[in-house]
């Protein structure tokens, strides 16, 4: 299975997330790792993402190529993260058939109403845990 961990900025999010699927699912998963900069790229290759690459074309294109997409729910929002997804890339992303687990992190002026407001260590588990139990990887 090849999840996709997409992130942008500094890539600190995608780290945590690549840190904690490695650990949890190793060697099951490919993890490619898709940056909106090659700074946020490197982070997540660091922490254990098999495959990288980054920017707009890379992201669009390997959307169509993976199995599930992980992120912050900004990742679906055009222009989030201070410009960085442009419209090209959030409908890539949504467009894909890939399932896709995001993380309601509210900091693109979007609020998700009905979440739980844990913290984002706790939430990263709960994926872990979602998507353990959807693909029945152990």
């Amino acid at each position: 299975m090849r999840i996709a961990v997409i992130d942008g900025q500094g890539g600190g999010l995608g780290k945590a997330i690549v840190e904690k699927l490695r650990k949890e699912l190793s060697e099951q998963v490919t993890i490619v790792a898709l940056g909106t900069n090659a700074l946020a790229t490197s982070v997540m290759l660091k922490a254990g993402a098999n495959e990288g690459a980054s920017g707009e074309n890379a992201i669009s294109y390997t959307c169509g190529k993976v199995d599930v997409i992980v992120g912050a729910i900004g990742i679906i929002v055009a222009n989030s993260m201070l410009g960085e997804f442009t419209p090209r890339m959030t409908q890539s992303i949504a467009e894909s058939p890939a399932k896709k687990f995001l993380i309601p992190l509210n900091r693109c002026n979007l609020e998700v109403i009905g979440t739980t407001g844990e913290p984002l260590p706790r939430l990263i588990d709960e994926l872990i845990v979602t998507i353990k139990q959807q693909y029945a990887l152990v």
